[in-house]
């Protein structure tokens, strides 16, 4: 199946290999539990997310629930694994700049410092770490769509989470005609920078990377991941059982595998 629907998303069932050869342009989002869990209520997400072309699974979790479904996701992929994988598939594509926007105060620039070196080129060509709050700043948003204009970069890797990033390149994509690759990458930044570590490969592989992070920031990700998402799974049910109603659109049931 080259589409999977999992509660109104269609995802892209690709491997990140097959991503990697067709991607050559285009708006790239890495929906994961939490996300879906957003789109069921926010309305400006969900038209967020009818601008991307791309739709890539970053959870483990929403594997094991396609195949529950009866319509498997062949991998996940994450934004922290499919940027890297972007950026050395592209080494020596000269074509392809980078400009990364997010982390906090210097981390967009600490980042950029060790991707180039690991790259061996100039690949992210500039950064920038916006203050809190700065998508309802109307002024700095201009400031920064500048500054990408003036950066000649010809991809914009935006990580500042979810529904944040999803609604900027939503509002501001059509002022930056330079970008061919808009990419949301959520904590990517703080990754390659060095600031937070990721769950190791075997939680991920599992599952379990949503426990790493809960126990590493649980003030910030207890009501995330123990309130806000833990209906996911009746909704999952609901759609197995041809139940599951679309919200924001007319009332009718979703049937699984349509």
């Amino acid at each position: 199946m080259r589409k999977v629907n999992l509660l109104n998303l269609d995802f892209d069932n690709l491997s990140i290999k097959e991503l990697l050869r067709q991607l050559k342009s285009g708006v790239v989002f890495t929906p994961n539990v939490d996300h879906l869990m957003k789109l069921q209520c926010d309305r400006e997400f969900l038209r967020a997310y009818e601008i991307a072309d791309y739709k890539l699974c970053d959870s483990q979790i929403l594997v094991y629930a396609s195949r529950f479904l009866g319509t498997p996701i062949k991998e996940k992929i994450s934004g922290s694994d499919f940027f890297p994988a972007f950026c050395t598939y592209h080494r020596n594509n000269e074509k392809i700049k980078i400009f990364l926007l997010g982390g906090q105060k210097e981390t967009a620039a600490k980042a950029q410092e060790k991707l180039n070196k690991k790259i061996g080129r100039n690949i992210v060509v500039a950064a920038h770490s916006p203050s809190l709050g700065f998508d309802r700043n109307e002024l700095e948003c201009a400031e920064i769509v500048e500054m990408i204009n003036r950066s000649g970069a010809t991809v914009l890797a935006i990580g500042v989470g979810a529904p944040k990033q999803e609604k900027w390149i939503y509002q501001y994509r059509n002022k930056l005609p330079k970008i061919d690759f808009f990419l949301a990458v959520g904590a990517t930044i703080d990754f390659e920078a060095g600031n937070v570590k990721r769950a190791p490969k075997w939680m991920s592989e599992v599952g379990f990377e949503w426990l790493y992070r809960l126990l590493l920031e649980p003030h910030r990700l207890w009501k995330r991941y123990l309130v806000e998402d833990l209906p996911f799974f009746w909704l999952i049910i609901k759609q197995k059982f041809n139940i599951y109603t679309i919200p924001h659109r007319e009332k009718r049931v979703y049937k699984s595998g349509n």
